[in-house]
């Protein structure tokens, strides 16, 4: 077992006995919502997969230790420190493992550890992609790379609307990343179901999903899978408001100057201010809904 890795009891015990489990970030509880509703909604999450079938495994690293599960002490030690705890990608393990550092892991992250402690199916809210103005700027979210080559499922509500959707499908594409639409053909938008892009395949069944990735892993193909999961319509935003909400933040990061690691938690919490709270709602209801995709697929998973 990597020596900076502390799986806890149950994970461990569930792994042991070819139960399943489900990843969770814990970026998400530190950067994503304020106190109390980022532990609340975590914990949340949590009953949700145990209520579907599969046990939860909240990802963090606390104290220089990789934890593959956490106890609720520990989520709300998270949530309280909130960005206090650094938002760590692949490039900050080393270095918060040398200093018994915390860390808020992205997907990237989540992906990395939930790997490595055996776990192979991860619940998130939207992953990252390719930024608007990518082209000049080359600011490129590390969990398209961290998907081209870490044997996880991630299901998330598609690529965050905040984000070029086009050229992050194409990005996954060049990357040999399959992506998924759970009973769709089109790319969810995070806060809504539609985004005009087509997704590479739809599949309609937990099982389906399951076989796919069985597939993948049987044949020694690196790499992941992204299963987009749309909102559902009752918490959908409306289009043309979100997108006015998302410009008006994207332009005022760009007047501001905020660039890499900083630029998502801002453009969310100013797109959360200009649409009210109508936003935060959106978005725990969304990971609630990928929490219960995920637990079903992780089940259909260890019955293979």
């Amino acid at each position: 077992m990597n020596k900076y890795l502390s799986t806890s009891a149950e994970v461990q015990q569930a792994l042991n006995e070819g139960k399943p489990v489900v990843a969770l970030e814990s970026t998400i509880i530190s950067h994503g919502m304020p106190y109390p509703q980022n532990v609340e909604t975590a914990l949340k999450v949590e009953q949700t997969i145990r209520d579907n079938g599969a046990v939860p495994a909240t990802i963090a690293i606390i104290g220089g230790k990789l934890k593959a599960g956490c106890t609720p002490e520990e989520i709300e030690y998270l949530g309280k420190k909130g960005h206090e705890v650094t938002k760590a990608s692949r490039r900050d393990l080393p270095v918060l493992i040398a200093r018994k550092a915390d860390g808020a892991t992205t997907v990237t992250t989540t992906m990395i550890i939930a790997a490595m402690a055996g776990i192979k199916v991860f619940a998130t809210g939207g992953i990252g992609g390719v930024h608007r103005g990518a082209e000049t700027t080359m600011d490129i979210s590390a969990d398209l790379e961290e998907l081209a080559q870490t044997p996880v499922m991630v299901v998330c509500a598609g690529a965050k609307s905040i984000l070029d959707l086009g050229l992050t499908l194409e990005y996954l594409e060049t990357k040999g990343v399959p992506v998924l639409g759970y009973g769709t053909d089109e790319l969810p938008a995070f806060y809504t179901p539609h985004s005009g892009f087509k997704v590479d395949y739809r599949v309609d069944t937990p099982a389906e999903l399951a076989a796919a990735f069985k597939a993948k892993l049987d044949m020694g193909l690196k790499g992941g899978i992204l299963v987009t999961n749309p909102i559902p319509d009752e918490y959908a935003m409306p289009a043309d408001v979100i997108n006015k909400a998302i410009d008006e933040a994207v332009a005022e990061s760009v007047k501001l100057g905020i660039h890499g690691k900083e630029t998502t938690p801002f453009l969310l919490a100013k797109v959360k201010d200009l649409t009210g709270g109508d936003s935060l709602a959106s978005n725990i209801q969304l990971v609630l809904n990928n929490a219960r995709l995920a637990a079903k697929t992780a089940a259909e998973l260890a019955k293979q």
